[in-house]
């Protein structure tokens, strides 16, 4: 939004002036400082000398030092003033040529350019450090960018899909006759269902990204004791076993959010949980300024280079998931969105004999008279 201010005059016309401003107050101080210790001094009437008497040099009058000194001090201020202000005028547009070049940079990323870069050359000064965040920050904004663009089409497609389905289904259900309604049903319900899952979950990741939560103290432990119940039937299900262990980890955070941080990790690691009687393990401790919450489970062995897609946006990993569990694709994006609202961080490495490691770190939470952390173990097996 452009904002209609007042036209006045330009930086460099005030550098301008300043520069000429100082220079003439400097003669100006010159000249006071001769009068003070010079012309003071000099006699304000004439002498009567003796005929015969040498007065050993010539005796000025101030008034006549004046009449002569005053044209040429007005002269020389003069010259100050238009030296002044030709110096002035060359010397601000030399200092201010980097903050147009900043200027136009910014003219240019306004207009939704955002792959132009100043790279000012020169040692460093305030104008480098000023061009070298700007051109820092416009990364930032086009990797920004190209990220929602690409989560745009992705969130089109994935909602398209039911949207489709349920064209689909309808279309078949008007050339058929009536009969097979309750299948129907149930298959709108099931496609209704992962549209509403997603749309959710869409706004979670959006909600994340903004930072709009109050933050609060948090116990990760605590957090991780509701997930794991939470998902509990899900993982006996399936034939997991989850196990939870480790000691008050206070974080600063939203409880609803971490609370999803969690349930997504546990969720995640169950789901992708390929191996029959396999293991989920769940853990949290306090670090070196810092909370730790550990998901680990079973599973495929799992290369680098694909550990490092799965919390982008829409990243399922097909061949790992169960179909009827399979998700939206965004569970360890909105992880490591929350992670980052609560300027933590998000570190998947494959196990060791296969499966996933998750670790959150976050920033501890400012210390408060607590009683002494009592360490907890849990373990849950299927019944």
């Amino acid at each position: 939004m452009t904002v209609d201010r007042p036209p006045g005059m330009s930086v460099r016309v005030k550098l301008t002036l300043s520069y000429a401003a100082f220079l003439v107050l400097a003669g100006v101080l010159l000249l006071a400082v001769v009068w003070l210790f010079l012309l003071r001094y000099v006699p304000d009437r004439a002498f009567l000398i003796d005929a015969g008497t040498d007065p050993g040099g010539v005796f000025p009058i101030r008034s006549n030092l004046l009449h002569v000194f005053a044209p040429r001090a007005a002269a020389a201020l003069a010259f100050l003033l238009v030296l002044g202000l030709v110096g002035g005028w060359l010397l601000a547009g030399r200092m201010l040529a980097p903050l147009t070049r900043i200027t136009d940079a910014t003219r240019i990323a306004a207009t939704g350019s955002l792959d132009h870069r100043i790279r000012l050359p020169g040692p460093r000064d305030e104008f480098r450090e000023l061009a070298d965040a700007f051109d820092a920050m416009l990364a930032r904004l086009e990797a920004h960018v190209a990220e929602q663009r690409r989560f745009a089409a992705n969130a089109s497609h994935e909602l398209r899909t039911p949207l489709a389905t349920t064209r689909a289904l309808l279309d078949v259900a008007r050339a058929q006759p009536r009969g097979g309604d309750r299948e129907l049903l149930d298959r709108l319900h099931a496609v209704n269902t992962r549209a509403i899952d997603l749309t959710g979950a869409l706004l979670l990741l959006s909600r994340a990204d903004r930072r709009a939560f109050v933050t609060e103290r948090v116990d990760l432990s605590l957090v991780a004791e509701d997930a794991t119940e939470t998902l509990l039937p899900l993982a006996e299900r399936h034939g997991i076993t989850i196990e939870t262990s480790g000691d008050a980890a206070p974080a600063a955070g939203s409880p609803a959010l971490l609370l999803q941080l969690a349930t997504n990790l546990v969720h995640n690691a169950i789901v992708h949980n390929l191996t029959e009687g396999g293991g989920v393990w769940v853990t949290t401790r306090a670090a070196s300024g810092g909370a730790l919450f550990t998901v680990e489970n079973t599973g495929e062995e799992l290369a680098p280079r694909v550990v490092a897609t799965l919390a982008e946006p829409f990243q399922r990993g097909a061949a790992r998931v169960h179909a009827d569990h399979g998700g939206a694709g965004l569970g360890l994006a909105i992880v490591a969105s929350i992670a980052r609202a609560h300027d933590g961080t998000l570190t998947l490495t494959p196990r060791s004999g296969g499966g996933l490691r998750a670790t959150v770190r976050l920033p501890a939470a400012p210390p408060v008279p607590v009683s002494d952390p009592v360490s907890s173990s849990r373990t849950r097996s299927p019944r």
